[in-house]
């Protein structure tokens, strides 16, 4: 690995670390844009990304999946997409434990249980978003600084949601959890090389993932969400994705 890369790789590490650090207190634009707006904007930039970056990728990770194979692979790679469809189906399941858990509750709060599962998910989550910073991108500049600034507003939104169901439990351990995994994932890349076969399916994981959870996280609902902020960001980030490929 070369040492340019571990550096702007491991900046950008750092970057997704302190949004689940200090999220909830970011202030960024403070008149113009409130801290739901800022989250939502992010939202959509990070939605951007999957659709215009990471999707296209997929197709060459088919390729690459099938090449780096051992053996002839049924329908020639497709476990590419099945893998993204598991991880935005992973993630459908994690909240919906936490929303029968809440059912459940008589006195409507979240919990132990529900909490260690959600931030487990997550945990799991920014370590794979770690990982793949370095042993998932191409080694540019542009690629590098394009999925920090996305996933790290998408990092700002997971920490807003959290700290906001689970509160001081969140606050005292789970944001630095969090922030710790997108480290140790970033750690673990530079020590530890999967197989080639292997890059692809984690990166369509991921890609399922960050698709719903932007969806349930930043989509206009009952949460809240705001929805000229969340079509800005996917635009204008869309945009600047468009020529890049």
């Amino acid at each position: 690995m070369e040492a340019p890369n571990l550096l702007e790789t491991g900046v950008a590490a750092m970057v997704l670390a302190a949004a689940f650090l200090i999220g909830e207190r970011t202030r960024i634009l403070g008149r113009l844009l409130t801290p739901r707006s800022f989250t939502s904007f992010g939202g959509g930039m990070a939605a951007a990304y999957v659709f215009l970056h990471v999707m296209p990728e997929l197709h060459g990770a088919r390729h690459a999946f099938t090449e780096a194979a051992a053996m002839a692979l049924p329908y020639e790679g497709k476990a590419i997409y099945y893998l993204a469809l598991a991880g935005f189906l992973s993630f459908y399941g994690i909240r919906h434990f936490h929303a029968s858990q809440l059912k459940r509750a008589t006195d409507g709060k979240p919990s132990r249980l529900d909490f260690q599962v959600q931030i487990g998910g997550f945990a799991a989550y920014a370590w794979l978003m770690g990982y793949l910073l370095l042993r998932g991108l191409e080694a540019h500049h542009a690629a590098i600084g394009l999925y920090a600034a996305a996933m790290s507003f998408h990092c700002l939104a997971i920490n807003r949601e959290l700290s906001h169901e689970y509160g001081n439990d969140y606050r005292r351990s789970g944001r630095f959890l969090l922030a710790g995994m997108a480290l140790v994932g970033w750690a673990s890349a530079a020590l530890l090389d999967l197989p080639a076969s292997l890059i692809p399916l984690l990166l369509a994981f991921l890609s399922g993932a960050v698709i719903m959870n932007s969806l349930i996280l930043e989509l206009p609902t009952e949460k809240d969400g705001r929805f000229w902020p969340f079509l800005t960001g996917g635009l204008l980030y869309g945009l600047i994705l468009l020529p890049l490929g």
